[in-house]
């Protein structure tokens, strides 16, 4: 019997003790960790099909191409980015991803004039992201994302598990390097996102994403100029 026996949702191990058991192991050992811990059913991937992405999505194609991929569509995404989520579906199999939105009535109501992202771009990263995402979560215990240590800030010291509410959250990432991620993109001829080419090293929505100039973070281009630097589906508890 696998030391990662499926849970129930009421019943899920500990973060603490699965980010002890994972460390140091490969990000395709801890999806399948992720997997065998709450069965396919009960997890989730969340992308942003961003320049990076590609990375994660062909290890968990590897992994299992079924397990559900959700996409926050809110309404300010590049045309380019949406053109490379259908890439990226066909190129790697992927069998179930949700393009979730942001309810129209609540952009109705806080974001008529579409220019919340001006004005206050943490609460149009509340409506588009944040409370999109927590819906999209409802019918899962456990969900994976692409998060590094090496993007600094509040991510330099990410662990590979962490609790998120009620729910446990996979940072298969956590410890990969750079040239890791450009070497699954090598080896698996991973097409790039159509804007790196461009200067994007970081690629969010349109009004809040800008080119990075050679020597900058590589999130630096994401909010410039602001003290902002997450959207907050990383820092508030979804669940």
């Amino acid at each position: 019997m696998s030391q990662f026996a499926t849970s129930s949702p009421s019943a899920l191990p500990l973060a603490a003790e699965l980010d002890r058991q994972l460390r140091g192991a490969s990000p395709a050992a801890v999806i399948a960790a992720a997997l065998k811990t709450v069965g396919r059913e009960q997890l989730a991937l969340v992308s942003s099909f961003g320049t990076e992405s590609a990375a994660l999505l062909k290890v968990m194609a590897d992994v299992d191409p079924a397990i559900p991929v959700i996409f926050l569509d809110t309404g300010w995404l590049f045309e380019e980015t949406l053109a490379y989520r259908d890439t990226l579906i066909a190129t790697l199999g992927l069998r179930d991803v949700r393009s979730i939105k942001p309810l129209e009535e609540t952009l109705s109501r806080e974001d008529p004039d579409r220019d919340l992202w001006f004005s206050d771009p943490d609460a149009c990263c509340r409506i588009r992201k944040v409370e999109p995402l927590a819906r999209a979560l409802k019918p899962f215990s456990a969900w994976i994302n692409g998060r590094k240590r090496f993007q600094g800030g509040a991510r330099a010291e990410i662990p590979v598990v962490e609790e998120d509410g009620a729910r446990l959250k996979f940072n298969p990432f956590a410890d990969v390097s750079r040239e890791e991620i450009n070497a699954i993109y090598a080896r698996a001829k991973l097409p790039q996102h159509p804007l790196v080419a461009s200067g994007f090293l970081s690629v969010g929505c349109m009004p809040c994403s800008s080119r990075t100039t050679e020597g900058e973070d590589e999130r630096a281009g994401r909010w410039r100029g602001q003290a902002k630097t997450e959207c907050g589906i990383h820092t508030m508890k979804i669940s």
